[in-house]
């Protein structure tokens, strides 16, 4: 099995070596692709002195299209398996191994990392928790699935999800909308427990602004893909 980690990395000057550094600790049975969104601070010259394999992106396309871009990466290269585990450090990759294995011994088309089943490790903000709790009901209701984590970007797919994303993602806050999309489509998805970590430098993308678009933008298209024909 051909495995691959997709690194979406924007400003994260702070956090991808040691993000890197992780995983070729603790995933040494996974390739990696850093897809730089156009960073502005120094990930681009960080990743290139050290001699990691980055992707470039020639202007921002925000976390949708830069995991896109690793999915085209990973379903062109061949891999049966792609893994998303964000820039900021926030991902453990002592995980993946256990992912892949449940990925593969139950057929599945993903497998989400959730934080919230055994409630270890950083749980998030309590506004942002009220968030995840409609998001988990709202999927509920359109998909009869329920998925406790939603928002979490710690998430493993096979061969045919891989190429369904290379070809269609949602373009900001993908995750949601994502396994509504899977789910639609009849794929198998299921969560296993995790332990994420607090970011520990940067700046998280979502501000107070942001995060009220957000719970405005998702809910809708969340219902767009639930009527969508295929």
């Amino acid at each position: 099995m051909k495995k691959i980690i997709i690194i979406p990395a924007y400003n994260e000057e702070e956090n991808i070596e040691k993000t890197v550094t992780a995983i070729k600790q603790n995933a040494k049975g996974f390739d990696y692709v850093i897809i730089n969104d156009c960073s502005i601070d120094r990930t681009r010259k960080i990743c290139e002195k050290n001699g990691y394999n980055i992707v470039n992106l020639p202007i921002n396309l925000g976390i949708g299209g830069a995991v896109q871009t690793g999915y085209k990466y990973a379903y062109a290269y061949g891999y049966d398996v792609a893994v998303q585990v964000d820039g900021d450090g926030q991902h453990d990759p002592e995980f993946l191994d256990k992912m892949a294995q449940y990925l593969m011994e139950h057929e599945l088309d993903m497998v989400i990392g959730s934080r919230f089943i055994e409630k270890k490790g950083f749980q998030s903000s309590s506004t942002r928790r009220i968030g995840i709790k409609f998001f988990t009901c709202l999927i509920k209701m359109m998909t009869g699935k329920t998925i406790t984590d939603p928002t979490s970007g710690l998430r493993m797919v096979g061969r045919n999800a891989m190429g369904l994303f290379a070809n269609d993602y949602p373009r900001d806050y993908p995750e949601p909308e994502s396994v509504v999309a899977i789910l639609r489509r009849k794929m198998k998805v299921e969560e296993i427990p995790v332990v994420m970590k607090e970011r520990e430098g940067g700046v998280s993308s979502i501000s107070l602004k942001k995060s009220v678009y957000y719970m405005i933008k998702v809910p809708l298209a969340i219902l767009i893909e639930r009527i969508r024909k295929y």
